[in-house]
């Protein structure tokens, strides 16, 4: 073969090698580019999840003035706190700071705590008024300076303030509630007394329950009687006369009841044992002591016993707390209306971190506790069975980064 037929052939089989391998080269690359890619798309949709999320509050801090610290108040505040505790268990770190006056005619005391947490540039504000009309500058402070303002212990708005929840009761309704209790033990129907006994009796014996099983009883006909005692908190406060006036309301409708006194104990457990002896030492006959709230309700109770006259006279109260349901169920207390303390605590929580991530709209206005009689036969659905709602913290998160 000719030197110039070799040279031909090398130059084909190079030119081949040469293809093969740059095709293959194209290939490669067009694959790594493919990966690359993907890849740079795959981080972009992990960076778009990631923006979408908006950091959370480093801290979420919530101010809660109750005007005391002891019983119903206690009890509330250690719901506040088991409600932070599950919430810091979801990745939201809150802290809940209780500021208390001294005592409930403190009114001065208790707003300047108002404008401490406000100063203090808290997200939030709970408060469970010592007295109404006496708070409003210090919402107004807060209003001033957009803090989410919530008050416990009460449904009814306030004029001239903007709340951002209540979280309570009607007080006068509450009250009602005690008084058909009275009436039952007294010898109306009911679940108490040696009237009429329902059977089978609902799971809440709310204002509902006691007026529909009342609705057809005339009461200048029944034989519904006894002889009262009352003793209020302080003396011409919103909730002591708003309670009074709702137990009226009921109870004056009957002739055949008689109220022998009414006076106050300054919602305190030590007037309250002065209190109860004045009764004691003042009246031989009487059938029932209805107080308007248990703190100082344990007060006379305490004078009951130690006169020796529990068993003559049936005591009754306002409030709900471990301790007097512990006295339902020893038969120390015939029947107590609940005002729910731990709801106070676990909603208002929860309702003080919606506002403080900014999900307002998400907050009633009005939560009602429903009152409620407490008596031995319901006594566990209260405690030690505190019957609260489980709160969604994930969900509650997500609507925060959907804002």
């Amino acid at each position: 073969m000719k030197k110039s037929s070799l040279r031909i052939i090398f130059l084909v089989v190079s030119v081949a090698i040469f293809l093969v391998f740059s095709f293959s080269g194209c290939a490669e690359v067009g694959e790594a580019t493919e990966e690359v890619t993907e890849e740079v798309s795959v981080s972009e949709e992990i960076a778009e999840e990631e923006s979408s999320e908006r950091a959370l509050p480093e801290k979420i801090v919530i101010g809660w003035s109750p005007p005391d610290i002891h019983g119903v108040f206690a009890t509330a505040t250690e719901y506040f706190e088991k409600c932070a505790e599950d919430a810091r268990k979801a990745g939201l770190n809150v802290e809940v700071i209780m500021h208390s006056t001294a005592s409930h005619t403190d009114f001065a005391g208790q707003v300047d705590i108002i404008e401490d947490f406000v100063a203090n540039k808290v997200d939030c504000i709970i408060v469970s008024p010592a007295d109404v009309e006496p708070m409003k500058p210090g919402i107004a402070e807060a209003n001033r300076n957009n803090i989410p303002f919530i008050i416990v212990n009460l449904l009814e708005p306030i004029e001239g303030v903007d709340v951002t929840s209540f979280i309570g009761f009607d007080n006068s309704e509450a009250a009602e509630v005690s008084a058909y209790s009275v009436l039952d033990y007294l010898g109306g129907p009911g679940v108490l007394g040696e009237g009429e006994m329902i059977d089978n009796p609902p799971e809440y014996l709310d204002l509902e329950f006691w007026r529909d099983l009342y609705k057809d009883i005339n009461p200048a006909e029944s034989n519904i009687g006894g002889k009262l005692v009352l003793v209020e908190g302080l003396a011409g406060s919103f909730y002591s006369n708003t309670r009074l006036e709702g137990f009226h309301n009921v109870i004056d409708e009957y002739p055949g009841i008689e109220i022998l006194a009414t006076l106050p104990a300054d919602w305190t457990r030590e007037r309250g044992v002065e209190v109860g002896e004045d009764i004691l030492e003042t009246y031989s006959d009487i059938d029932v002591i209805w107080s308007v709230s248990n703190e100082q309700g344990f007060g006379v109770l305490t004078a009951i016993e130690s006169a020796g006259r529990q068993d003559e006279i049936g005591f009754f109260t306002n409030d709900g707390t471990p301790e007097s349901v512990q006295a339902i169920k020893d038969g120390r207390i015939v029947a107590e209306t609940w005002h729910g303390f731990p709801e106070w605590g676990w909603y208002g929580c929860k309702f003080g971190i919606l506002g403080a991530l900014g999900l307002e709209d998400q907050i009633p206005y009005q939560f009602d506790i429903r009152p409620r009689t407490e008596y031995k036969g319901n006594a566990d659905d209260f405690y030690p069975n505190v019957k609260l709602e489980s709160i969604d913290w994930e969900e509650m998160i997500e609507q925060y980064n959907m804002q």
